[in-house]
C-alpha cells in the first residue's frame, strides 16, 4: 500500500500563516522521510482556517526542499484561471524538476461564491457559466499539442513545451468528475474527505466506463481520507475535538476561523458526545483512533475499493501531533525511505 499527503496548509489558532507555510515545508521534508510516494498542496481562498491559495508557488517551494517526493495540486481548481496559464506554470515546474510534478485539476470555487467572483478577471453582471468542461478540454490540448489546425490556438507554441513527466490527475467528489476522469482516460482522485458517501459509486463509475488514452492505459484510483492518527485513542479522540467544533460551528453557520486548540474545542463542546455527520457514507470522512484501529480500517477501505495508494489529511491544531500521526500510519503500513524504495 502506498501512502500520499493532501496539506491544506493549516493555520493553527495563536499561530500565523506564515508559521503554516513553515510547516507545510517541514512536513514535506518529514513525510518524504518516512516513505510517502506524493505531497499534494490544495488551493483555499479567503479562509482563516487555511494558508494555501497558490499551490503553485508550493509546489515549487516543497519540490526544492524535498528531492524524491512527487509534488503537486490537489487541485488547482481551474474556474479561476486560463487554462494556457495553468500549462505554462506547471510546465515550467516540470522543467525544474522532472518526472516529479502532478497537476491535479479541480472545478470546486475553493471558497464562497463572493470570493470566487472576486477571483474573476472579467465579472459579467450575470451568473457566472460554468465552462469548466472547455476548459478542461482547452487544458488537455494544450498539454498534447492537439488543437485542430483550424483552431487559432494551434499556432500557440508552449515554452517550456509540455513534458511527458507532468501526471496530470483530475480530482472530485462527485459522479460529474469520475465520469469526466473515465472518459478523458485520466488518473482519478475521489475527495472523499469532503464528500465521503458518493466515493465507492465515484470510482466504480470511474472503473467502468474508462478509456484509455494518451496519458493512461489502464484506471487509476485514489481516494483522499481525513485521519487522525494518535499513540491512544483517547488522544486521538482529544485532537479530534478541534475538527468537532470546526464542523459543528460550520453547520451553525458560524465562523469557524483558525484550528482551534483542543482544550478550546473540548471546552465548547462541552460534554456533547462526537455524533456522525449526516452525510457519512459507507466509511467516515476522517477516521480517529490510535494506530492499530485507524491501520485497520484504511486497510480494508483500500481492499473493498481494489485502492493501492491512499492520500491521507491531517488537520490538528498541533503541528508535531500531525507529526506524529502520519508516522504512525507510515510504520504501520511498512512505508520505506526513499533510498530503501526499489526505482
Amino acid at each position: 500500500m502506498k501512502l500520499s499527503v493532501v496539506d491544506q496548509s493549516p493555520i493553527p489558532a495563536g499561530f500565523s500563516a506564515a508559521d503554516a507555510l513553515a510547516n507545510t515545508i517541514d512536513l514535506a521534508r518529514f513525510t518524504e522521510a518516512l516513505g510517502y510516494s506524493r505531497y499534494w498542496l490544495a488551493e483555499h481562498h479567503a479562509t482563516a482556517a487555511f494558508a494555501g491559495p497558490a499551490p503553485e508557488i508550493m509546489i515549487a517551494r516543497v519540490a526544492a526542499e524535498t528531492a524524491t517526493i512527487r509534488v503537486g495540486s490537489g487541485a488547482v481548481l481551474l474556474p479561476h484561471y486560463s487554462p494556457l496559464k495553468v500549462v505554462e506554470t506547471f510546465s515550467v515546474l516540470e522543467a525544474l524538476y522532472p518526472g516529479r510534478i502532478d497537476l491535479g485539476i479541480g472545478r470546486a470555487p475553493g471558497g464562497s461564491q463572493l470570493d470566487a467572483y472576486a477571483l474573476q478577471r472579467l465579472r459579467p453582471s450575470e451568473a457566472m457559466h460554468d465552462d469548466f468542461p472547455q476548459q478542461l478540454a482547452e487544458l488537455l490540448a494544450f498539454l498534447g499539442g492537439h488543437f485542430p489546425a483550424e483552431h487559432p490556438f494551434s499556432r500557440i507554441h508552449v515554452s517550456p513545451a509540455p513534458s511527458g513527466g507532468l501526471a496530470l490527475w483530475l480530482l472530485g467528489s462527485s459522479g460529474w468528475s469520475a465520469d469526466a476522469a473515465a472518459q478523458l482516460g485520466l488518473p482519478y482522485a475521489a475527495a472523499h474527505f469532503i464528500n465521503p458517501a458518493s466515493t465507492r459509486a465515484s470510482i466504480e463509475r470511474y472503473r467502468a466506463g474508462f478509456t484509455p488514452s494518451a496519458h493512461l492505459d489502464a484506471p487509476k484510483a485514489i481516494a483522499a481520507v481525513g485521519v487522525i492518527c494518535a499513540d491512544t485513542d483517547a488522544e486521538a479522540q482529544r485532537l479530534y475535538a478541534s475538527q468537532r467544533l470546526r464542523r459543528l460551528l460550520r453547520d451553525q453557520g458560524g465562523d469557524r476561523g483558525p484550528i482551534p486548540t483542543p482544550e478550546d474545542a473540548v471546552a465548547r463542546l462541552g460534554e456533547t458526545p462526537a455524533q456522525p455527520p449526516r452525510d457519512e457514507g459507507e466509511w467516515p470522512r476522517l477516521f480517529s483512533g490510535d494506530v492499530a484501529t485507524v491501520h485497520e480500517r484504511l486497510a480494508a477501505m483500500a481492499d473493498a475499493l481494489g485502492l493501492d495508494e491512499l492520500m491521507l489529511v491531517t488537520v490538528v491544531h498541533g503541528h508535531e501531533a500531525r507529526r506524529r500521526s502520519y508516522a504512525l500510519l507510515a510504520d504501520a503500513f511498512g512505508l520505506e525511505p526513499p533510498q530503501a524504495q526499489s526505482l
